[in-house]
């Protein structure tokens, strides 16, 4: 009885909340698309347990405005295949909606944790994720010899979802809502470091102007003395980027100023003519049909007519290298607005967290809100936006447990499942479970 017991203690609402944050905040740059599986897979467990009353919805008003935008999204993708009539056709191209679609589920069931307790798991689960990815990428560097890519499979899909683990750790280390702020700089170091020899010169750029703006949020801390030290730790981390990464940086930037060059002498087969290339033919698609768009399952046609077409070369892309024109060709204006309308209230969210609230908790939110808007729209500008399994699950991740920490307040557990039977799991208890299972990322911190 008591082993048993002991085995229902392990599986309680609140514990399985922190495996599964733990998860989704440590696989996304170590086992890619495992955060797929998990963030999807919890939340169609979470629409049984609704849909069995163990669990009920917790409904605010920053959770509606952002589900509205994000349903919006979903259902001008769908009209525009119904608009093109390719809705059969199009139908494994819009499975992927569903992790969207998800979102006031997955809020409803994260926002039972504490947040105190969620905000800790989510730092040392990045902290721990930045190790890990700079060894991955240190392997793939110099053993494998090949751009880092981590568990994503592709380097900029690594790039971006390690970013937000890096900003994650700075603006808990700088907000000081953690106390190992040593092992979280080591952390973003080794994270930044990996971001570099991943080479995606996109998300180098996205992590500078997410690194500004996390120092402007908490710079009322940052006075005097404290400046100071900020200014020396700064130029300490940037030695060791420029002693690990002067070759990949020089290196990329050379390749850069080639494509250049080979663009300028109409050769578009280099990245940054394949780019252009991409946004000429978008456009061109766009304006065949702005208002609905062809279709999600149009665009690898259109791009491999368009290459043929326009610059006589065989090439095929799923994508326009540009979220907000994929947005636009796929489902027309009404698919771009209310793509937009879904960054635009994140960020209100945030701004309004901001300007009002002292709450560091609450302000951590609003950080990580404000990271995550930055770097999906400073990427999308020459990649991937939205429709990509790990970049998906990455962004309902930090916009549900974002928005949940800013604005969204604690939901109480279903009577009968307050206290599984034969389990004492009072208050303290509970506490001391979640404390215990934080705990185990100490090492990271203390090796860190």
């Amino acid at each position: 009885m008591n082993r048993l017991s002991s085995i229902r203690q392990q599986f309680t609402p609140s514990r399985i909340n922190i495996y599964f944050s733990i998860f989704c905040f440590f696989f996304p740059p170590i086992l890619g698309s495992a955060v797929s599986f998990v963030f999807n897979g919890g939340g169609l467990w979470s629409v049984l347990l609704i849909a069995l009353k163990r669990r009920r919805f917790n409904v605010d008003r920053a959770m509606m405005a952002l589900t509205i935008a994000i349903y919006a999204y979903c259902a001008s993708n769908v009209l525009a295949s119904i608009v093109n009539h390719a809705i059969v056709g199009d139908a494994r191209h819009l499975v992927p909606l569903i992790t969207f679609l998800l979102f006031p589920i997955s809020y409803s069931t994260w926002s039972i944790s504490q947040k105190t307790m969620l905000v800790r798991i989510i730092v040392l689960a990045s902290m721990a994720a930045c190790f890990g990815a700079l060894l991955l990428a240190v392997y793939q560097q110099y053993q494998l010899g090949i751009r880092a890519e981590g568990g994503a499979g592709n380097a900029i899909v690594f790039a971006e979802v390690l970013c937000l683990a890096v900003v994650t750790c700075v603006a808990a280390a700088l907000s000081g809502i953690e106390r190992y702020r040593i092992a979280l700089i080591c952390a973003a170091l080794g994270g930044t470091i990996a971001i570099v020899y991943s080479g995606t010169r996109i998300v180098w750029l996205a992590l500078l102007i997410a690194g500004v703006a996390v120092l402007l949020i908490n710079q009322r801390g940052l006075r005097g003395k404290s400046a100071v030290r900020l200014l020396l730790l700064l130029a300490a981390i940037a030695v060791p980027i420029a002693a690990f990464g002067f070759q990949t940086i020089a290196g990329r930037i050379a390749f850069l100023h080639s494509d250049w060059v080979a663009m300028a002498h109409g050769d578009h087969t280099t990245a940054l003519g394949a780019r252009v290339a991409l946004w000429d033919i978008g456009l061109k698609a766009f304006r065949e049909m702005p208002l609905f768009g062809h279709g999600v399952g149009a665009t690898h046609l259109l791009i491999k007519q368009g290459f043929q077409d326009q610059f006589g070369l065989d090439a095929g892309f799923n994508h326009f290298h540009n979220g907000f024109l994929t947005a636009l060709v796929q489902a027309g204006l009404l698919g771009a607005l209310t793509l937009a309308a879904i960054f635009v209230i994140a960020a209100r969210n945030a701004a309004l967290v901001l300007r009002n609230s002292a709450d560091p908790i609450e302000r951590f939110g609003a950080t990580m809100i404000v990271a995550l808007v930055i770097t999906y729209l400073t990427a999308g500008m020459t990649g991937i936006l939205l429709g990509h399994d790990i970049l998906d699950s990455v962004f309902m991740v930090f916009l549900v447990s974002g928005t949940y920490l800013a604005c969204g307040r604690q939901a109480a557990l279903m009577e009968s499942q307050t206290v599984p039977s034969g389990v004492c799991l009072d208050r303290r208890h509970r506490e001391q479970v979640c404390e215990d299972i934080a705990n185990s990322f100490a090492p990271f911190a203390r090796g860190g």
